[in-house]
């Protein structure tokens, strides 16, 4: 018989259909970390609602969780289109897969809103820089100077996402690469438990249009030029508590569901509590061409929309007509304000 979580369902069922993206892409290597951290959190899949818009980060969501719910968004609409699931139904975890051209470049006044907002949700952007689906342009995110395969440069200063995640509201703004398993799980596990709107930016190298010499998120570049932060670990509520990290210091925090999480202290000495340090830290990265990963900024106090819009306990999608209707008196009240 196979392994079961603590609610009774396989690794198997949080997987989805065959992929059908390029061999070697990063982004498959991203969805089998997703199925890892919800089987591994005992997520009830059936609870789930899985977001995405349009591009070859947006296919993905049919790879993973497939008993779950799913919404394919227009391109770069998948922030309010979440927005309002989450409203109408916040008793769902709710998860969104998006590109850095549907997030970066024609979403992103929708990204800007949903940061301030703080929708409950996991926010994924598989960032390779180019659009993969119309032959591998430049987006948003591309570095300036990048190399084309043709050969072409890219003129434009790239956006940060995680930078702009910080300015505008993001109560949790992390970054990792495809490729670091231990990094990104770790990282995932945090995010499901975070109260809003959890950013998870990650390199993900397009093996087909920005894998070459010149690239600046190549595969090479990406696993020769990464800084982490921090090394992070997760621990479940009910796991035996054993940390295999060497000498140094070590913060371990504890979570409303009991699990905990690590964060031991690198080179550099960053506090996830410092919003001005983490956006210092994003900036002195990107003028030496680093690519800095793990968990910036972290506020464990984050209060959800749902919260600061003061909705009922019961979600909007489950009132009954005779709850929603407002008693006689109410509306007497209401008019009276007009008279």
């Amino acid at each position: 018989m196979s392994d079961t979580n603590r609610l009774g369902f396989t690794k198997a069922d949080y997987a989805g259909a065959k992929s059908t993206l390029c061999t070697g892409c990063g982004h498959d290597t991203i969805t089998n970390h997703i199925i890892q951290a919800f089987y591994q959190s005992s997520i009830n899949p059936y609870q789930v609602a899985k977001m995405s818009g349009i591009g070859c980060s947006s296919k993905t969501p049919a790879y993973f969780l497939s008993k779950s719910h799913g919404f394919n968004s227009i391109h770069g609409r998948m922030a309010p289109v979440t927005t309002g699931a989450s409203v109408v139904n916040p008793a769902l975890t709710y998860i969104g897969v998006s590109g850095d051209g549907d997030t970066a470049s024609i979403g992103l006044g929708s990204f800007v809103h949903m940061m301030r907002r703080n929708v409950r949700s996991v926010y994924i952007i598989e960032n390779n820089g180019v659009y993969g689906l119309t032959k591998g342009q430049f987006s948003a995110t591309a570095d300036q100077g990048s190399r084309h395969k043709s050969g072409e440069s890219n003129p434009f200063s790239s956006i940060d996402i995680c930078s702009l995640a910080l300015d505008v509201g993001a109560d949790f703004v992390a970054r990792s690469f495809s490729g670091d398993a231990k990094q990104m799980t770790a990282l995932l596990h945090l995010a499901l438990r975070h109260q809003g709107t959890a950013v998870l930016d990650v390199i993900s190298p397009c093996v087909t249009f920005a894998n070459h010499e010149g690239s600046t998120k190549s595969y090479e570049v990406v696993r020769a030029g990464q800084q982490q932060l921090q090394e992070l670990g997760f621990i479940q509520p009910l796991q035996e508590i054993k940390v295999d990290y060497a000498e140094g210091e070590v913060k371990e925090v504890t979570l409303h569901d009991g699990s905990r999480v690590w964060l031991k202290k690198l080179e550099r000495d960053h506090d996830v509590h410092d919003k001005n340090h983490a956006a210092t830290a994003l900036r002195e990265a990107r003028e030496k061409g680093q690519i800095l990963t793990g968990l910036f900024y972290w506020n464990q106090n984050s209060k959800p929309l749902t919260s600061t819009m003061n909705l009922t306990a019961k979600p909007l999608a489950h009132l009954t007509e005779a709850e929603l209707k407002p008693a006689a008196g109410s509306l007497e009240k209401l008019m009276e304000r007009f008279a």
